[in-house]
């Protein structure tokens, strides 16, 4: 008789997403209420995604990080504080997908530390640098103006989220 294999998300990649996914809510909240309380239901969805394996409530969390970060950026012109809470809303939703994805294939119970913390440190590489680019290009914008970084900083997530994705 064998035993069945929890097909749940694995627990390092879930812990990784609501963290980051709480980062995000919380670099938000330095920005605007509004952008707070968007943020703070993409945290709950997310939160909620990693536990029951939605791949769908995780976008959508993810989703909700991000436009409250950008809703945050609407009503400051500090690219500085915008910066943190999209990279997390990014890593929130590829640590998500991760660990639904290990739990899907390998189980709860392998032993997929190593494989989720290679990949959380090169997600995290990528992000921060591709932030950092999305950042210098704001610095050498003319003007410096929040819709201008707000147009660049969503050029960086597409590109962003089309690297991970590959």
């Amino acid at each position: 008789m064998t035993a069945e294999i929890d097909r749940s998300p694995a627990l390092l990649s879930a812990a990784l997403s609501v963290s980051v996914a709480a980062i995000s809510a919380g670099t938000t909240a330095f920005t605007s209420s509004v952008g707070l309380a968007v943020g703070g239901a993409g945290f709950v969805l997310v939160a909620a995604a990693v536990v029951r394996g939605s791949r769908r409530a995780v976008t959508l969390g993810a989703t909700a990080l991000l436009v409250g970060a950008l809703a945050g950026g609407l009503t400051t012109a500090l690219a500085h504080l915008l910066l943190p809470g999209v990279i997390a809303a990014v890593l929130a939703w590829d640590f998500g997908e991760q660990a639904i994805n290990v739990g899907e294939q390998l189980g709860r119970e392998a032993d997929t530390a190593q494989l989720e913390a290679t990949h959380a440190a090169a997600s995290t590489v990528v992000g921060v640098g591709g932030g950092g680019l999305g950042y210098a290009i704001y610095l050498g914008s003319s003007g410096g103006q929040p819709v201008t970084a707000l147009v660049f900083l969503l050029v960086a997530v597409v590109v962003l989220t089309s690297a991970l994705r590959n």
